[in-house]
């Protein structure tokens, strides 16, 4: 009897582990991901500000798995998925492949949501992608090097303003490590301009940064912020961002705009597009963010073969982290290689267990919230650093990113500045060229225009 057949679409945490869990299931894997590599999302933020590499964050997803012989890895992008034929469509540039399964687990993860503003993308990137995180790196380096050159004292002072939208985790975590970047690492390295003189500015409409960790952590997080030189701006609505400058209005009514040439989007998500593709395939409803509405084995209703976890996944009291996608993944693998086994799953649903949550602030700064455990300062930051050491995966990569830690916190340096034209405007040159045009651009054609670009693409 043939081995039943698995495709995993992903390789975040969700998909890597969901292949990891079947390593010695009787099944036939197949991951399939628009990436060659597992991004430890986490840490984007630390390659937008110059402290890791892309690779420390993103080992190859064949090196991870090269030891799972019932596994086989594809680079594509899914396009299509046929819940009758029970087949899988993704093309790798001008090749399209179609993968049958006999059971579907999708894990495509969340981009970021501009709540129907999708032309602020333009101006604020998100931060989802490595190509994000290198892009913003460009823009903010860049930004400090204009400065330099800038005529006016005008034009300086927009240069030097970071504008950072949402006071979650990574807004914070960007927020801090701007200023850092601006009051020590750029100390003494300009002849024109004063780096500490940067303004940097985060914003959100709730009224305090990280509400998840409750209002001690946020009040603690917020001062902390504000002496490093961020200014907090809490229950504002961001109504406007163009090329020059972000717009935004506050609880009263009262509207202020500031000039900004860099500006973060981290606020807000929204399910990966193939959470539209099966709602039309089976008519399973989405959430407000585009993510699918499973049921309590994380399958999509009426398709038990099918199942969705991670930041696609729409299941009650379970966050959009690392750890929710995990125990998604090791759920469903049980229960795929229960049935690959000819026994019945255990009927229990899925219960998520909550590990806490954590954010960085600063060097030597960051809030720890587990249960009712809450933690502030250096000791937080100490067990921010273990945990997330611990999760990023490979030896390898651990071990460069220890190095990297090492030269960025113990003393002022930061070893990944390194930015291009391309990382800058590579993003908005693709979109607007639109999509299927690598492989004609490859093959050196000219005046190449693609189809409307999707925007998890």
């Amino acid at each position: 009897m043939p081995k039943q057949r698995v495709v995993v679409i992903g390789s975040g945490f969700g998909g890597l582990f969901t292949a990891k869990a079947l390593r010695d299931a009787d099944v036939a894997v197949t991951l399939i991901s628009k990436t060659s590599h597992h991004l430890f999302q986490p840490l984007l933020y630390q390659v937008a500000t110059g402290i890791l590499s892309e690779g420390s964050i993103a080992p190859a997803t064949r090196e991870i798995l090269r030891g799972h012989r019932n596994t086989t890895v594809v680079t594509g992008l899914v396009t299509d998925i046929d819940t009758e034929a029970r087949t899988v469509t993704h093309r790798h540039h001008d090749t399209e492949t179609t993968t049958p399964y006999d059971h579907l687990v999708v894990a495509a993860g969340a981009g970021q949501s501009y709540f129907g503003n999708d032309h602020f993308a333009t101006y604020a990137p998100g931060m989802k992608t490595i190509d994000d995180a290198l892009e913003l790196r460009a823009r903010i380096f860049s930004a400090f090097e204009n400065a330099e050159i800038a005529d006016s004292p005008e034009e300086r002072q927009k240069l030097l303003t970071f504008v950072v939208v949402g006071a979650g985790p990574t807004g914070v975590e960007m927020a801090g490590q701007i200023a850092e970047l601006s009051r020590v690492t750029l100390r003494g390295q300009f002849r024109r301009i004063d780096p500490a003189a940067a303004r940097i500015i985060l914003i959100d409409g709730a009224d305090q940064v990280l509400p998840p960790f409750g209002p001690r952590l946020g009040r603690s997080t917020q001062r902390s912020l504000e002496r490093s030189g961020v200014e907090v701006v809490l229950n504002a609505i961001v109504t406007e961002v163009d090329s020059d400058s972000v717009t935004w209005r506050t609880a009263d009514g009262q509207t202020t705009r500031v000039p900004s040439a860099a500006k973060v989007w981290a606020a807000g998500v929204r399910g990966s597009e193939l959470g539209a593709l099966l709602a039309a395939r089976t008519g399973v409803p989405l959430d407000r963010a585009g993510r699918v509405v499973v049921d309590e084995h994380l399958a999509v209703p009426g398709h038990p073969e099918v199942t969705v976890i991670g930041d696609l996944a729409a299941v009650p009291d379970v966050p959009g982290v690392a750890q929710g996608a995990i125990q998604g993944a090791r759920f469903v693998a049980r229960r795929i290689a229960a049935r690959a086994a000819g026994r019945e799953p255990d009927p229990a649903p899925f219960r998520y267990t909550d590990k806490g949550s954590m954010a960085t602030i600063s060097k030597f700064a960051a809030v720890v919230k587990i249960g009712r455990l809450e933690l502030t300062g250096i000791v937080a930051w100490a067990a921010w650093l273990f945990l997330h050491l611990l999760y990023i995966a490979g030896f390898k990569s651990r071990i460069t990113t220890l190095l990297h830690w090492a030269i960025s916190f113990l003393g002022t340096g930061r070893t990944e500045r390194v930015i291009t034209n391309q990382q800058l405007v590579g993003r908005l040159a693709l979109e607007h060229l639109g999509q299927r045009v690598t492989g004609r651009l490859l093959r050196g054609e000219t005046n190449v225009r693609g189809e409307q670009p999707r925007r998890d693409a």
